[in-house]
């Protein structure tokens, strides 16, 4: 029987996973979706093509985060045949110190997950919970953690300080910067394709995105911050934005952290910037002003952190874009080029029209490319190296 992993991203209400078949390479068998965990959840999978091969609703009743966990589980026991699960993969914001690389999971590890919840609270729960899940459900099941902040550490320390007394930063407030598998993914994809680049920016556009300066496949600066809201605007976050406003918000208009939270994680972004909507395909349809301000907003901002970081790298060989926005809005990838003009940045339309991969005509000082991330193939790939090395870790143990 095959070996298979599966990898999980877990969020506050739905468990995204797929499963890859672990022979001589991994190949992706299935990937699905159960969302709606605590309302009214609803399951469908599908082959590596797209064909729905299961779907299933739980007829209005609740399902907690163990049991959708168990039931992915058990799912992939019972209904494809010819798979084991060998291991589980975890995709997890944050490592901490602690762990700058992927990591076979213990009770050890648990523990200094959860200590970082505090730092990340949009995700890093919700991820440790899916790790106790699978431990609940089978204890002897190897996983691995991945995280999105291990491949920023290698940037240097003056570009993850922030200006404030070294007692009050301490360790924990520091630039940590997030989307690290998929950078961590572009940067061994890249030389496949420009293999004579050294000085890269590479940005991740999707409902969240941030931007990655990279030298030599190694993150030199990230957008990023100790949070998820900083750097470029997103779907409903802010991105970067005058501390004095924050100050403003609670000493006159009376707002709690509860309400700063709303507003700058749900409210803001492209939502705030339209009033229409969140999602960039909607805004480029729309013929409204707010719609139009919103998208040139968001392409000053690429444009002015590709300046700032072309100045770091001491100049740009190449620039990458990535994830959902990234890899397919060619209108928005063209406004973007337009602008790098004067790095030396040409755009061939009709490459850029046909989503590339190389977008830049030949005579293009920089080279432009299309590249769609895999982060998780990139867990998979971390997943099987480690569960299938011998270790001295105890076993998890199922919490309560």
């Amino acid at each position: 029987m095959a070996k298979g992993i599966l990898v999980i991203n877990a969020g506050s209400t739905s468990v995204k996973f797929c499963v890859y078949r672990s022979t001589d390479v991994l190949v992706l068998v299935y990937h699905g979706e159960l969302d709606g965990v605590g309302s009214e959840p609803r399951f469908v999978v599908k082959d590596a093509k797209g064909k729905q091969l299961d779907a299933h609703d739980w007829q209005g009743q609740p399902l907690d985060m163990e049991g959708a966990i168990s039931f992915v589980l058990n799912w992939s026991e019972t209904k494809q045949t010819g798979i084991e699960i060998a291991a589980v993969g975890h995709r997890v914001v944050h490592g901490g110190l602690a762990y700058e690389k992927p990591v076979l999971v213990d009770d050890k590890v648990i523990a200094e997950l959860e200590s970082l919840e505090a730092v990340e609270p949009s995700h890093q729960a919700f991820e440790v919970g899916a790790i106790k899940a699978v431990a609940k459900v089978n204890a002897k099941l190897p996983q691995v953690a991945v995280f999105d902040t291990g491949f920023h550490r290698t940037m240097p320390a003056v570009a993850q300080r922030f200006a404030l007394p070294s007692d009050v930063a301490g360790t924990l407030i520091r630039r940590w910067g997030f989307h690290g598998i998929s950078y961590e993914f572009i940067a061994a994809a890249f030389p496949r394709y420009e293999p004579t680049a050294r000085r890269v920016i590479v940005a991740h556009l999707g409902g969240g995105a941030s931007m990655c300066a990279m030298l030599d496949g190694k993150s030199m600066d990230t957008s990023m911050g100790l949070g998820a809201l900083d750097g470029l605007p997103m779907a409903t976050r802010c991105g970067a934005i005058d501390p004095e406003i924050l100050l403003f918000l609670l000493r006159e208009r009376k707002y709690s952290p509860d309400d700063l939270e709303d507003l700058l994680y749900k409210k803001s972004g492209l939502l705030g910037l339209s009033g229409i909507s969140e999602d960039m395909r909607v805004l480029m349809e729309s013929k409204a002003a707010s719609a139009a301000e919103a998208i040139e907003y968001f392409v000053y901002q690429i444009v002015k952190f590709t300046g700032a970081y072309a100045a770091l790298l001491d100049g740009l060989d190449a620039f990458v874009f990535t994830a959902g926005i990234g890899e397919h809005d060619a209108s928005l990838r063209a406004a973007v080029v337009e602008k790098l003009g004067w790095l030396g940045a040409k755009l061939d339309a009709d490459a850029n029209n046909r989503n590339g991969p190389r977008i830049s005509t030949e005579d293009s000082k920089v080279s432009i490319w299309v590249i769609p991330t895999n982060e998780e193939l990139m867990i998979a790939q971390h997943t099987a190296a480690l569960a299938g090395a011998p270790t001295n870790m105890r076993p998890l143990q199922a919490a309560d």
